[in-house]
């Protein structure tokens, strides 16, 4: 099926080099080794970095709020390193791209969140970034972009640019086979929500076009079996590279309103980013394909749910409504909390829906959808 875009130039920016495959893990010391010899490690709270010697180490566990990005980039403008290494979930992962973006260029962080912040481009001579990704979600390792939690605003924004993409991305399955199950089920629940809305965003591109529906394929197939057998290597491999493909497409094309109801339900909730977007993802999918039937029935957007429903079911006849129902199932399946378990109140809803319609996500949406059919769906998300 051809994109539902024009056929206007298409640019595709990635990490620099990126080595994936079981036991990739192996060559990092090689790879920073190349790049320089101060070495700033930005890693989980239980990543294992003996790897790398004597490199200066700052732990952090969490999504990061503007405060954690201020206090790592003051460690780094001490460290004075030639090369950050981020080891660790997507978070951490953003946190180092973060890092190597803001410490030389002696700025602050909310100089250049959009929305929230000034917006300005982010400077330049950013620190290369090896960055390794120990779970399988966010596709961070090659993204151009750092969500970024601001706690005064409740809302999380983003730093964004491709002074952002890693240098190299090294990406090993066998480094989330410690992964618990709710952690494996809310971050492969966010490649597989990437990859629906890269692939269902009217800025999709022929060339994000068989990275999000590989990714949805795999996805489909593999996020059950993996929260439930977690020692299962393919399974593993496959939730890994479907983080790595939503990565991809998502920094070529565009979110969807998962992802602008995420930004302003995860500033206020701390919950797992995935966690949230899994907890929204089956009415938003259901409220996108309604409003679609209504007004573009016969448009390219409601195909693209057709064709995402038959990626991830592995039934060539399927539909958009079989998607829906897919998509349903699942997160009853992962056992997924709704809004109010996550801390959401009710008369949070109005300020949600409204930050949602202002985040840079939702502007990627396939249909317009409007304050009342937002706030419906954080409702049927309860």
């Amino acid at each position: 099926m051809p994109s539902p875009v024009s056929s206007a130039p298409t640019t595709f920016v990635t990490a620099g080099r990126i080595v994936l495959g079981a036991g990739a893990a192996d060559q990092v010391p090689e790879l920073v080794a190349g790049l320089g010899r101060r070495v700033l490690v930005v890693a989980g709270r239980s990543a294992d970095v003996d790897a790398l010697g004597a490199a200066a180490v700052h732990r952090h566990r969490g999504e990061p709020d503007v405060e954690a990005v201020r206090r790592a980039v003051a460690v780094a403008r001490e460290v004075r390193p030639d090369v950050v290494v981020g080891w660790g979930g997507g978070s951490v992962l953003d946190l180092a791209k973060c890092v190597a973006v803001l410490t030389a260029g002696g700025t602050d962080v909310l100089d250049h969140l959009e929305v929230v912040g000034r917006g300005l481009p982010l400077p330049g001579g950013a620190l290369p970034v090896v960055a390794v990704p120990t779970t399988a979600g966010t596709g961070a390792e090659v993204t151009a972009n750092a969500p970024v939690r601001v706690p005064e605003r409740g809302v999380k924004a983003s730093l964004r640019g491709r002074a952002m993409l890693p240098t190299v991305a090294v990406v090993d399955p066998l480094l989330t086979l410690g992964c618990p199950p709710a952690l494996t089920a809310a971050s492969g629940a966010d490649a597989l929500t990437q990859c629906l809305e890269a692939f269902t965003t009217p800025h999709a591109t022929p060339l994000t076009d068989p990275l999000a529906r590989d990714g949805l394929v795999r996805a489909g197939r593999s996020l059950r079996r993996v929260v439930e057998h977690g020692d299962d290597v393919d399974a593993r491999t496959d939730l890994s590279v479907a983080a790595l493909l939503s990565g991809m497409a998502l920094a070529n094309a565009r979110l969807g309103a998962v992802h602008g109801l995420a930004a302003a339900l995860g500033g206020r909730l701390g919950a797992p980013h995935g966690q949230v977007c899994a907890a929204v993802l089956a009415a938003t999918t259901a409220a996108n394909v309604a409003a679609l039937r209504r007004t573009d029935p016969h448009g390219p957007g409601l195909a693209r749910y057709d064709e995402a429903a038959v990626a991830l079911t592995g039934r060539p006849g399927a539909r958009a409504d079989d998607a829906v129902a897919w998509l349903a199932d699942l997160v009853a399946a992962l056992q997924v909390p709704g809004l109010g378990a996550l801390g959401l109140a009710g008369d949070d809803v109005p300020a949600v829906v409204a930050d949602a319609l202002a985040a840079s996500s939702t502007r990627g949406n396939p249909v317009t959808l409007t304050p009342a059919e937002l706030a419906d769906v954080v409702t049927a998300s309860w």
